[in-house]
C-alpha cells in the first residue's frame, strides 16, 4: 500500500503531466506542492512501518553471500552525493543528466545486492523500476527545473562532502545483512533440532 501511495504520487507527471499542470494552475503552485508533500510522507511512513512489521518473518528469495552484502556498501558510496548534486548543481549534474534518479538506482540495486527478503525485493525492485521508468520518460516530456544553488564548479566538491557526510557505514552494517539472512537458516536449526530429539524420544520409548 505504501510503495503504491509514494511511487504513485511520484509518477503523476510521468502518466499524466498535463493534469498535474491543470491542478497547479487550479491550486497554485504551494498548495500542490502541499498536498504533494504530504501523500508522499503518508506514502513513505506506510512504507517504513510496513517493512518493519514484515521484513523479519518474511520469505527469503534468495541469500545474497556476504562478499555480495559488502559491494553493496561500495555501491552506497555515490548515492548521497548524486542526491545532493540534484540541488548544487555542477559537473556531476551535467554528466549524469538526472543524479537524482541515479541515486535512486543505485540505491536500490545496492539493496537487492544485500537482502533478498520478499518485502526487500519488492520495495527495491519497485523503487528502481520507477526510476528506470521516470528516466526514459524525461526524454519524451519537458523537464523541470529543481530548485537548488546556482550552477558551479565548486557545487561538486559541496555535494561530495556533504554526501560522503551522510553517508558513514559502522561495523554494525557490515554483519546487518548476514543477520538477517541468519535468521531463518537459525530457525530452521532449531525446528531440525526439535524434530530430531522428538524421533529419538520415540525410539528410546
Amino acid at each position: 500500500m505504501g510503495i503504491l501511495v509514494f511511487l504513485g504520487v511520484h509518477s503523476i507527471s510521468i502518466v499524466n503531466e498535463p493534469w498535474r499542470d491543470r491542478m497547479v494552475s487550479k491550486l497554485g503552485i504551494w498548495s500542490w506542492k502541499g498536498i504533494y508533500s504530504l501523500v508522499s510522507l503518508f506514502g513513505f511512513i506506510l512504507i517504513v512501518r510496513g517493512y518493519e512489521t514484515v521484513s523479519y518473518d518474511s520469505t527469503v528469495l534468495y541469500r545474497p553471500p556476504l562478499w555480495l552484502q559488502h559491494l553493496s556498501l561500495l555501491l552506497m558510496l555515490p548515492v548521497f552525493p548524486l542526491l545532493v548534486a540534484a540541488y548544487f548543481p555542477g559537473r556531476i549534474k551535467a554528466v549524469t543528466k538526472h543524479p537524482m534518479l541515479l541515486s535512486v538506482k543505485f540505491w536500490s540495486v545496492a539493496h537487492l545486492l544485500a537482502s533478498g527478503s520478499l518485502p526487500g525485493v519488492i520495495l527495491f525492485f519497485s523503487c528502481l523500476g520507477w526510476a528506470v521508468w521516470d528516466r526514459i520518460s524525461l526524454q519524451h516530456r519537458q523537464t523541470r527545473p529543481v530548485p537548488g544553488a546556482p550552477p558551479s564548479p565548486v557545487n561538486d566538491i559541496i555535494a561530495c562532502v556533504i554526501g560522503l557526510g551522510l553517508y558513514r557505514p559502522t561495523p554494525e552494517c557490515l554483519r546487518i545483512g548476514s543477520k538477517r539472512q541468519e535468521r531463518i537458516p537459525q530457525r530452521d536449526r532449531q525446528k531440525a533440532q526439535t524434530t530430531a530429539t522428538d524421533r529419538n524420544h520415540r525410539y528410546d520409548t
